[in-house]
């Protein structure tokens, strides 16, 4: 009787072989967060053009009439502690955050997640933002109700703070939680908006573009970072002894 050479122990060999090669094959980038970042970047690239076009009145500038007389007041009661609360948020607080969020990086030696952070902060906050405020040169609404610094396109508050969202969920939130994370900080984003223009001082398409401003170039970035991010997360579950995996 031939026996036939058993092929299984080879199948089963290889199977190492072809997981390590899966294993170490670079990652796909998300392409959700790159359209999703263009798409606003592009948001913001229309109203700066509206804006430039027509500097004494864009063609929104209507709407943003409208929406301020709405927010005419009275400014006091809760509305007030709750627009300081938001104004210390974007602004002596908004620095706060950040650091610690680098000093948690450091201990925790998660250095990419770390060059990730100063990065979107860097560009985006930094650059970006303050770039368009100088080259837009947007007047302020008359008589706002904080100090503010020139330039009301976009408003630095609300791009800070929808920065701020999509960094935390990409460094700090396991995915299964992003959802709810996201639609806790779109609702923080929101509020932000309001605070500013009740506050008089942004129009509210100021404040639309600082949303899509601080998200897009963070989503940008976040997209470029992607392969860093994910081996730094492989490393970390290497030394935990967790099983390989990506993150959705």
């Amino acid at each position: 009787m031939t026996v036939t050479p058993a092929t299984e122990p080879h199948t089963r060999a290889s199977d190492p072989a072809r997981h390590r090669h899966r294993h170490h094959s670079p990652p796909p980038r998300r392409s959700g967060a790159l359209a999703l970042g263009v798409i606003f970047l592009l948001v913001t690239a229309a109203l700066a053009a509206a804006v430039l076009a027509r500097p004494a009145r864009p063609v929104f500038q209507s709407v943003d009439d409208s929406w301020l007389r709405w927010m005419g007041g009275p400014h006091d009661g809760p509305y007030a502690a709750v627009a300081a609360v938001l104004n210390w948020l974007g602004g002596p607080l908004g620095v706060v955050v950040p650091v610690g969020l680098l000093v948690f990086l450091s201990v925790r030696k998660r250095w990419q997640s770390l060059l990730c952070l100063l990065t979107v902060y860097a560009v985006g906050n930094l650059l970006v933002v303050q770039a368009l405020k100088f080259w837009v040169d947007r007047p302020r609404p008359a008589d706002p109700l904080v100090r503010v610094d020139h330039g009301s396109f976009p408003s630095g508050h609300v791009a800070g703070t929808a920065l701020l969202v999509v960094v935390v969920g990409v460094l700090f939130v396991p995915a299964a939680g992003r959802r709810v994370w996201w639609a806790a900080g779109a609702a923080l984003t929101v509020a932000m908006m309001w605070s500013r223009t009740w506050l008089h001082a942004h129009w509210l398409s100021d404040t639309l573009a600082g949303a899509t401003t601080g998200a897009g170039a963070a989503l940008l970035l976040w997209w470029l970072f992607t392969p860093l991010l994910l081996r730094e997360a492989e490393a970390r579950r290497a030394a935990s002894g967790e099983p390989p995996g990506h993150e959705d």
